[in-house]
């Protein structure tokens, strides 16, 4: 689950893929077993979604590389009730999912627009992390949300895919 950023050489902050890009809408590769791959792939992740204002998650699809890998952290967050810090994990799966409760969702790859989603408010999900250690979580409310969003990135999926239709589609707000 360790987010501290992998030792590796220094990249500058990737560019995040809006939607219309193919790597967004094809399901993403398995990692397998952690390498110096999958570190540099994990520093750019953290840059990346460090560097990204009200960012709270980040899938590889999302920098243009078709792997299972994602970066998590509500810490902080208004939304947030609960959060298990920085957790980056490495061919994530959905372990179980609760009841569904429709909510308002963002995503950086869909910059222009919102979306009312319904997603579990609670789910178990199971990944490898940084030092090849098989991690499960259990989260809840806002957390489970993020966890969700950034799995149907690895799946093909934006936010837009899982809206009832246009009425549930709206213009980002821009706060100053």
């Amino acid at each position: 689950m360790c987010c501290e950023r992998p030792v590796a050489p220094a990249m500058p902050v990737r560019e995040v893929v809006k939607i219309g890009d193919p790597v967004l809408s094809t399901p993403a590769s398995p990692c397998g077993c952690v390498g110096e791959a999958e570190r540099l792939l994990a520093a750019d992740l953290l840059d990346t979604m460090r560097a990204s204002p009200a960012c709270v998650g980040l899938a590889a699809p999302q920098i243009g590389v078709g792997r299972r890998a994602i970066v998590v952290d509500v810490t902080g967050h208004r939304k947030a009730g609960s959060a298990h810090g920085c957790v980056l994990l490495f061919d994530p799966e959905l372990l179980e999912a609760g009841q569904p409760l429709v909510a308002r969702e963002g995503c950086m790859s869909v910059p222009d627009l919102t979306g009312d989603v319904a997603r579990a408010e609670s789910v178990v999900v199971a990944g490898v992390d940084l030092g090849g250690n098989r991690q499960v979580i259990a989260a809840e409310g806002f957390e489970a949300r993020a966890f969700l969003h950034e799995l149907d990135h690895l799946d093909g999926l934006v936010f837009l895919d899982r809206v009832d239709g246009p009425h549930a589609v709206h213009q980002r707000k821009v706060y100053r």
